[in-house]
């Protein structure tokens, strides 16, 4: 690749890879297969960045990428296996007082069936419209509608059993 095109790429990726990192821990739940799944999609990016001239909307292709990379991962048999014995500590921001909010938003996100969680997470954290959270998925309009009726009705369950057993 020739050393213009390099640096175009390096800033266009240096711009959403943290955007990128959102959504595919999302997905999937865990920081080191997150990472995993954006550098997957970017080394594919990278191999045809000099034909991404002629794509329409480039950051809706590489969002598709990475909501497809994080899909792949899933499927593969070797990522379920666990290597360690314990989860290891995530650090959390004591003085932020919407934490307790987010990890069991997390958590409860982590206990959706596969396809309920990543349509929930498309659909309302990045705020996709039906008909897009359909194209990148490769599933109908209205798959999309009773996985997002399911998933939302599972996560109000979920919380409201949380909050009837803390008080």
């Amino acid at each position: 690749m020739r050393a213009d095109r390099e640096h175009d790429f390096s800033l266009y990726v240096q711009a959403r890879i943290p955007r990128l990192h959102r959504l595919a821990f999302q997905l999937l739940g865990d920081r080191h297969k997150a990472d995993d799944a954006v550098q997957n999609a970017l080394t594919v990016l990278y191999q045809r960045w000099s034909r991404m001239r002629d794509v329409e909307n480039l950051d809706a292709y590489v969002h598709t990428m990475v909501v497809r990379s994080c899909l792949s991962d899933r499927r593969r048999w070797w990522a379920r296996v666990q290597l360690r014995a314990t989860t290891p500590d995530v650090p959390v921001a004591a003085d932020d007082p919407l934490v307790e909010q987010r990890m069991v938003l997390r958590a409860a996100l982590r206990r959706l069936p596969e396809g309920q969680r990543t349509v929930v997470v498309l659909r309302y954290l990045c705020d996709l419209p039906v008909a897009e959270v359909a194209r990148i998925l490769g599933r109908s309009e209205g798959t999309v509608k009773r996985q997002t009726f399911s998933g939302l009705g599972n996560l109000r369950r979920m919380l409201d059993e949380r909050t009837r057993s803390a008080a």
